[in-house]
């Protein structure tokens, strides 16, 4: 019974640690040059970023070798900032794009970059399944030619791009 109830927990502790099928994390990954603040240009909506505006994401180290994670958002409907503090580690190595993210205790989930331009300019991020999208970047807009490509690179990799929400950032 204990070896069936820590499967069970485990499982559950770990279930959202996956990834898309088609979806691989960037190599070559440097945290240094991630580090910092990146506007959310594009989402796939959730419960708890639902209506919010002017979304951004900040990166800062931890001491013990994790990413302090502040994200903030701006609620129209209750005229009023919202944030959410976390914490990030790599789950393989550092110098790959793939994380565990958690904002509740031992809950992780996964933060999957799979595309980074050379300059840390973009990001297209992915959680643990086609529901979750984003694409992230160090200004408020970005050139509609990066836009197509998130657009056509999520389609490839079967996210419903129909559904996704441009974030207002003016």
């Amino acid at each position: 019974m204990k070896k069936l109830l820590l499967t069970f927990v485990t499982l559950i502790l770990t279930g959202c640690l996956g990834m898309p099928d088609k979806v691989q994390p960037v190599s070559d990954f440097d945290v240094k040059h991630y580090l910092g603040k990146w506007y959310e240009i594009a989402r796939l909506d959730h419960s708890f970023e639902e209506g919010l505006t002017h979304v951004t994401a900040e990166y800062t180290p931890r001491d013990d070798g994790g990413i302090s994670v502040l994200n903030r958002g701006f609620s129209p409907s209750e005229n009023q900032w919202e944030e959410a503090r976390g914490k990030a580690y790599f789950v393989n190595s550092d110098s790959e794009g793939y994380l565990k993210v958690s904002f509740f205790g031992p809950f992780y989930g996964s933060y999957v970059i799979f595309v980074l331009d050379n300059d840390y300019r973009y990001a297209f991020i992915s959680g643990p399944d086609t529901d979750y999208l984003w694409l992230l970047a160090r200004t408020p807009t970005v050139d509609q030619q990066v836009i197509e490509q998130f657009i056509r690179m999520a389609k490839e990799r079967g996210f419903d791009t129909d559904r996704l929400i441009f974030v207002d950032q003016q």
